[in-house]
């Protein structure tokens, strides 16, 4: 195959903001979740985290690119389906993925309008809130999708967050019809606890008779099943998910790999900004188990890798970081 993972999701640029709790109930701000805003709260919120706290770091985002980011710099090959506008910030973007390996749909063609953005705002307890202003990305089609990569691809990626716009959750329902008609696996990530809260029957229309490997968190896992415990979520996901990892915090994470689970052991650190942590994870999962590695193995990397990411802030990891996970196993 000519590409490990073939992604599709919003292009985004994160800001990221050290604040302070009061800063969300000041501005009614549900804290832990991704919340969609227009421009106009977007940029009235940009100018009141600025004024107040500065910028703590600029990068590349967007849930799937984050992933496909850790993917090619363990090593494995990746492309990247998004959608940005005409302006500085889709520059940004796309010099991003140039720059960190990862190609990019032929067809794209920047637009007019204002690319995506998203504020993220990291309390004490290094617990994540954000603040999406999608822009152009919510407009993100079939005009974007590349058939042919993604026929040349081990998995395709889907990013929960899409199922919010009517013209993504359409494309990736259509990519994902494709990919099991030419046996491409399917791998799918629910992205947010807010796209179960909130877009539960469109995230449902996009598992569709269900994916090859979904990645969700303890309680996303609950939100979607409707269970009382974790293992009344687990026996619920076997229904819709060939294979699945369900991260647990500092407890770890869980694996079903088909025919057995499998705890894999948290790794402890001082934790500083949760953001990032799951892209982190599925990243260097996908990087593992499209590259020999077992599913245990995969599973103790994504757990390492995922844990160095959230002593740090932002959401992706230095080159060399990379390297020396790797360098473990």
């Amino acid at each position: 195959m000519k590409y490990d993972v073939y992604g599709i999701g919003n292009a985004l640029v994160d800001k990221e903001f050290e604040i302070d709790d009061s800063f969300l109930d000041e501005f009614s701000i549900e804290k832990g979740i991704m919340t969609l805003v227009d421009l106009e709260q977007q940029e009235q919120l940009l100018s009141e985290l600025t004024g107040r706290f500065g910028v703590k770091t600029r990068s590349g985002g967007g849930s799937a690119a984050n992933t496909l980011y850790a993917i090619s710099q363990f090593g494995g090959s990746t492309f990247y389906s998004c959608r940005v506008a005409s302006d500085e910030t889709g520059d940004f973007f796309l010099q991003q993925l140039g720059d960190h390996r990862i190609q990019t749909n032929k067809n794209r063609q920047q637009v007019e309008g204002v690319s995506g953005r998203c504020l993220v705002m990291v309390t004490p307890d290094a617990e994540r809130t954000m603040l999406t202003y999608l822009g152009v990305s919510d407009s993100i089609s079939t005009l974007e999708m590349d058939f042919e990569a993604a026929l040349n691809s081990t998995y395709i990626y889907l990013e929960g967050y899409l199922v919010t716009s009517d013209a993504a959750r359409s494309a990736i329902i259509e990519m994902k019809d494709f990919a099991k008609s030419k046996g491409v696996k399917t791998a799918m990530t629910f992205s947010d606890p807010s796209m179960l809260e909130y877009f539960k029957a469109d995230v449902n229309r996009v598992i569709g008779e269900g994916v090859d490997l979904l990645f969700c968190n303890r309680q996303e896992a609950l939100l979607w099943s409707g269970a009382k415990d974790l293992s009344g979520a687990i026996e619920a996901l076997k229904r819709i998910a060939g294979q699945f990892a369900v991260t647990t915090g500092s407890e770890g994470s869980i694996l079903w790999d088909g025919g057995q689970l499998t705890q894999i052991a948290p790794v402890e650190v001082p934790v500083i900004d949760t953001n990032g942590a799951g892209d982190m994870y599925a990243g260097a999962f996908l990087y593992g188990i499209t590259n020999g590695m077992s599913f245990a193995e995969a599973g103790a990397l994504a757990s390492k890798a995922s844990a160095a990411v959230v002593t740090q802030y932002g959401p992706r990891l230095a080159v060399e970081a990379h390297n020396a996970l790797l360098g473990s196993f």
